[in-house]
C-alpha cells in the first residue's frame, strides 16, 4: 500500500458516488418544480371556493393536481431508492475501510514491536559494523532507511484512511437522516393524495347527477369549438397557399426548418402562470366516459386578468372572432404558426411584428363558471397540427 492506494481509494469513491449524486440533484430540481405547480393548482382551486358546487373546471384542476401529486410521489420513490443505494455504498465503503485500517494498524503494531526489540542507535550501529564487507554494510544501511520510510508511510496511510472513514461515516449519517425525511414527506404527500382522490370522487358523483345538463352544455361548447376550428383551419390553409406561392430557396427553407427544430422544447409558455387542464389529442370526457373529446391544442387554466403572450418573434397574421368563442389571434413565426383563442381583448393588430413574450391579449374569464380563465393554444407547422407541450417549456 502507499500513495497509489490512497489515490485509487478516492477515485473509487468519486466514481461510485458521482452518478447517484447527480441523479439526486436532478430529482430534487424536478420535485421542486412539481411542488410549485401543485401550489399554483391549489391556489386556483381555492379561488373557485371550497364550499361552492362541483364544476368541470374544478374537476379538471383537481385531476391535474392528482396527476402532479402522483408524479411527485413517484419522484420521492426514486429518491428513496437512490438514497438507499447511496447508503449501501457508504456502508460497504466503511466496512472496507475499517478492514483495511485494522490490517494496516496490525502490521504497523508488529513493526513497532519489532523496532522496539531492536531499538536504539547502538543496535543499528552494531548491525552496520557487524557487516562482513562494504557491500553488505551498504545494503543494511539501505534496509534501515527503507524500514524508516515504510513506517512513516504506514502511519500516513492510517491517518488518511481514518480521515476518509470519518468523512464517510458523517455522510452515511446524513443520508440516513435524509432518507427518513424523504420518507416522511412521501407519506405526507400520499395522505394529501388520498384526500384529493376522495374529493375527486365526490365531484365526479355530483357532476354525474347533472349529466343531462352537462351534455347540453357540451353540445353548445362543441358547436362553438367546431366553428372556431373550421375558421382556424381555413386561415391556416390560406396561409399555406400563400407560402407556396412565394417559395423559398432550398437552402433558405432548410435553414428555417432547422431553426424550428432547434427551438423545439425551448419556446416560452404562452402565459406567465397556468396549468394544462386539457391536453392535445383525443381523450375521454372527465365525467361522461363514453364521450371522446378532441383537442387540436392545449387548454391552459390560469388567473383572471392573465394575458396571452407570443411564444416567439413573428408577425400577427389574423385576428378574428367567433360568436360565443371570443377572439382569436394567429401569429406566424416562419414555418411555425401559433394560435391564441378565448381572448376578451387584443393588444395587437394584423400585420404587427411581435417579440417573444410580448402580450397579445387578455384571456377571457367566465363569470358563470367560477371565473374560469382558459387560454386555448394551438401550434402548427404550416398545415400540420403539433402537440404544443412538446415545444414549450417553463
Amino acid at each position: 500500500m502507499g500513495k497509489k492506494y490512497i489515490i485509487l481509494l478516492f477515485l473509487g469513491l468519486l466514481l461510485g458516488l458521482l452518478a447517484p449524486a447527480q441523479s439526486l440533484e436532478t430529482l430534487k430540481a424536478r420535485k421542486e418544480k412539481t411542488k410549485k405547480e401543485i401550489e399554483y393548482t391549489t391556489f386556483l382551486l381555492n379561488k373557485t371556493g371550497e364550499n361552492s358546487k362541483a364544476s368541470l373546471n374544478k374537476l379538471s384542476l383537481l385531476n391535474e393536481q392528482i396527476e402532479l401529486r402522483n408524479n411527485l410521489i413517484t419522484d420521492y420513490n426514486s429518491q428513496l431508492n437512490l438514497l438507499q443505494k447511496s447508503i449501501s455504498d457508504n456502508e460497504f465503503m466503511i466496512m472496507q475501510l475499517s478492514e483495511d485500517l485494522t490490517k494496516i494498524k496490525a502490521n504497523y503494531a508488529n513493526m513497532i514491536k519489532q523496532a522496539y526489540r531492536n531499538r536504539g542507535d547502538y543496535n543499528q550501529l552494531y548491525f552496520l559494523l557487524s557487516s562482513e564487507n562494504f557491500n553488505q554494510a551498504y545494503k543494511r544501511l539501505f534496509y534501515i532507511r527503507q524500514m524508516a520510510r515504510y513506517r512513516e508511510k504506514q502511519s500516513e496511510e492510517i491517518e488518511a484512511i481514518r480521515a476518509v472513514l470519518q468523512t464517510k461515516t458523517v455522510e452515511l449519517n446524513s443520508k440516513v437522516e435524509e432518507r427518513q425525511e424523504t420518507l416522511n414527506q412521501q407519506m405526507s404527500e400520499t395522505s394529501k393524495l388520498n384526500v384529493e382522490k376522495q374529493k375527486q370522487s365526490n365531484y365526479y358523483k355530483e357532476l354525474k347527477n347533472k349529466e343531462k345538463d352537462l351534455k347540453k352544455h357540451l353540445a353548445q361548447q362543441q358547436k362553438i369549438e367546431d366553428n372556431l376550428q373550421r375558421e382556424i383551419e381555413r386561415i391556416i390553409a390560406d396561409e399555406a397557399r400563400k407560402s407556396r406561392k412565394t417559395p423559398k430557396a432550398p437552402a433558405e427553407k432548410k435553414a428555417a426548418s432547422s431553426s424550428v427544430q432547434k427551438n423545439k422544447g425551448h419556446f416560452p409558455w404562452p402565459t406567465t402562470t397556468g396549468v394544462i387542464t386539457d391536453r392535445f389529442g383525443e381523450h375521454p370526457h372527465p365525467v361522461m366516459k363514453n364521450i371522446i373529446i378532441k383537442n387540436n391544442g392545449i387548454d391552459i387554466t390560469t388567473d383572471p386578468g392573465e394575458k396571452a403572450r407570443s411564444i416567439s418573434s413573428g408577425v400577427v397574421s389574423r385576428i378574428f372572432a367567433i360568436p360565443g368563442g371570443n377572439i382569436a389571434v394567429i401569429v406566424r413565426h416562419g414555418e411555425l404558426i401559433s394560435v391564441y383563442s378565448n381572448l376578451s381583448e387584443v393588444y395587437v393588430k394584423q400585420g404587427d411584428n411581435v417579440n417573444a413574450k410580448q402580450d397579445i391579449g387578455l384571456i377571457y374569464s367566465d363569470p358563470t363558471d367560477d371565473n374560469r380563465t382558459v387560454l386555448k393554444f394551438q401550434l402548427w407547422n404550416e398545415s400540420v397540427k403539433m402537440n404544443p407541450e412538446e415545444w414549450i417549456s417553463r
